[in-house]
């Protein structure tokens, strides 16, 4: 039979003088009523920037320059997914703290005092990112320390920054991020935990090939968010049966398409499969980057966006790691891979499903229970909040994976669904377990746009 399936839609900071190449301050960003849609209320797009105001070479957005910086280091670093939506959410909330602190627009999300008189945001923004980033990646100090001078030095005095101090902003900012990694130092993540290994119960999760190891990033499921009350707000559902005709199809579906050989899977589906298998953080934050520099959206905007992209990813990575351990504990939850499942089916008690001792995954399966699932998660989460801002705006992005070839999207919802179909082909995930976890991460950035960040006018 054939399964087509697929979703549908310590630090050093150089002080430097910067100098001032001059701005029109009057071409500012103007004032936009435009709202844009998202599930359970409008986000407001507050401010965009035309074609011709104060312009990228003269006056680059700070914000969209060390989110930039920021999956480069990912990149460069090959951090692993499982890591990065922490590390993405720690650098953003040292940005938005840093200069919400300075505007006092929003809510804040931790640090809740405010900048001196006077302090440029744009330089609070860039010494953040620098500190915050120099904190979480200290092998990466000496690039960070070349990004940052180039970035000060590119300052200049517009309508946002006329008159305003450079040094006071590095030092604000600085001080934001400080206190940030500080929080965030005793989250839970680093703690010391007994390896987990889950158990041998028909159905429940154990090491898998090649590598047969314990559950990866264990700290993640014992970490504090940074906006849901605890890791158990949204924990998942109990997973499937594997009695029940939606574990059948299931285990069809994956075992047809999932295998590394003789797979109904098509060229392309392989190759998407492969692109997905990425890291969401760069994927997601490549995205939000992309689509708001293309809309113009003021520097204000862009850092409560990139704020909400990140914490929506890192409270999900934290509730699906939590569930994960929760429900890989449990001798009667089914959690165990394809790779575990399709070789022992003759032992799982549903008569319509059939063992293949030699079925092997296209892509090596992650050392973690299959139920519920991160990268659907990570795509739900992000995805929902860039549709609040873009709903009814250009969504056109450009997405990479190191070793696979680019990949340009004009729609959120279908590298969406790309994404989620690709854990499928895969073969490292249930249908299933792909739609309750994309589910989960919706409901987490629609609770971190409603929570996070709140206008204070």
């Amino acid at each position: 039979m054939e399964h087509n399936w697929k979703l549908n839609p310590g630090v050093v900071l150089i002080l430097i003088a910067s100098s001032v190449l001059g701005c029109d301050p009057g071409a500012t960003a103007r004032e936009s009523s435009e709202w844009s849609a998202t599930v359970n209320r409008g986000q407001a797009v507050d401010s965009v920037r035309e074609p011709g105001d104060c312009g990228e070479e003269e006056n680059p957005d700070q914000v969209l320059e060390w989110n930039q910086i920021f999956i480069d280091t990912l990149v460069a670093t090959g951090t692993p997914n499982s890591s990065s939506q922490r590390l993405g959410a720690i650098v953003h909330t040292a940005i938005f703290d840093a200069y919400n602190g300075i505007e006092g627009r929003y809510t804040p999300i931790f640090v809740q005092s405010w900048a001196p008189k006077g302090a440029s945001r744009r330089a609070a923004v860039i010494a953040a990112a620098y500190t915050a980033l120099v904190g979480l990646f200290p092998s990466q100090q000496p690039a960070l320390n070349a990004r940052y001078t180039e970035s000060l030095a590119a300052l200049t005095d517009d309508g946002e920054d006329d008159g305003r101090s450079h040094e006071r902003g590095i030092a604000w900012g600085a001080e934001v991020a400080q206190a940030v990694l500080a929080w965030r130092a005793t989250d839970g993540f680093s703690g010391s935990y007994p390896a987990f290994i889950g158990g041998t119960a028909i159905g429940q999760w154990r090491p898998t090939p090649p590598a047969f190891g314990p559950m990866s990033a264990q700290g993640l499921a014992f970490t504090a968010p940074f906006v849901l009350p605890s890791e158990t707000w949204f924990r998942t559902e109990p997973p499937r049966a594997l009695t029940s005709a939606t574990y059948t199809d299931d285990f069809s579906a994956v075992k047809a398409l999932g295998r590394r050989t003789l797979s109904t899977r098509t060229e392309e589906q392989t190759a998407l499969a492969l692109f997905w298998d990425g890291n969401a953080s760069v994927h997601w934050n490549q995205a939000a980057n992309q689509m708001a520099r293309a809309n113009n959206l003021s520097l204000s905007d862009n850092n409560r966006l990139l704020a909400a992209v990140n914490l929506a990813m890192a409270d999900t990575a934290i509730t699906i790691w939590s569930s994960k351990r929760f429900y890989g504990s449990v001798p009667t939850e089914v959690t165990w891979r394809p790779v575990t499942s399709i070789p022992l089916a003759d032992f799982d008690g549903n008569p319509e499903t059939a063992a293949d001792p030699e079925w092997l995954p296209l892509i090596n399966t992650p050392s973690h229970p299959e139920y519920p699932a991160g990268h659907p998660s990570q795509n739900g989460a992000a995805a929902t909040v860039l549709l609040s801002y873009f709903k009814r705006r250009p969504q056109m992005f450009t997405l990479t994976t190191t070793g696979q070839r680019s990949r340009t999207y004009t729609s959120i919802a279908e590298a969406r669904a790309d994404g989620n179909s690709g854990r499928v082909w895969g073969g490292m995930h249930y249908p299933s377990t792909v739609r309750i976890s994309d589910a989960v991460g919706e409901a987490i950035a629609e609770y971190v746009n409603r929570n996070a960040m709140q206008r204070l006018d």
